[in-house]
């Protein structure tokens, strides 16, 4: 029984992340698709990242509204320890004004 781990033939994670995004050229996706025939460890692996893919960064931005102008005077005020140029209770009612 063999261990179940990665042998020092096997190929690199990012390799085999490459390879199952088609990231890899077909001349070097023909060494692993040759190892995975072999390696439980590496076919495991691979199958891993077909289920679970690794996003990248441009897949994980979100993007988030734009806060309305008196609660980010209101934020910065308090952040830069500021005394707001308003009224808290303005800044709340222009907020909702804003809202609404």
């Amino acid at each position: 029984m063999s261990d179940f781990q990665k042998q020092g033939d096997c190929p690199s994670s990012q390799d085999l992340l490459a390879f199952q995004t088609g990231e890899m050229s077909v001349a070097d996706g023909g060494f692993i698709r040759m190892h995975l025939r072999t390696c439980d460890f590496c076919a495991a692996e691979a199958e891993f990242y077909e289920h679970y893919p690794i996003l990248d960064d441009a897949h994980e931005q979100v993007s988030s509204p734009e806060i309305p102008e008196p609660l980010f005077e209101l934020a910065e005020a308090i952040l830069s320890k500021k005394e707001p140029s308003r009224t808290l209770d303005r800044l709340i009612k222009e907020i909702d004004s804003v809202s609404s």
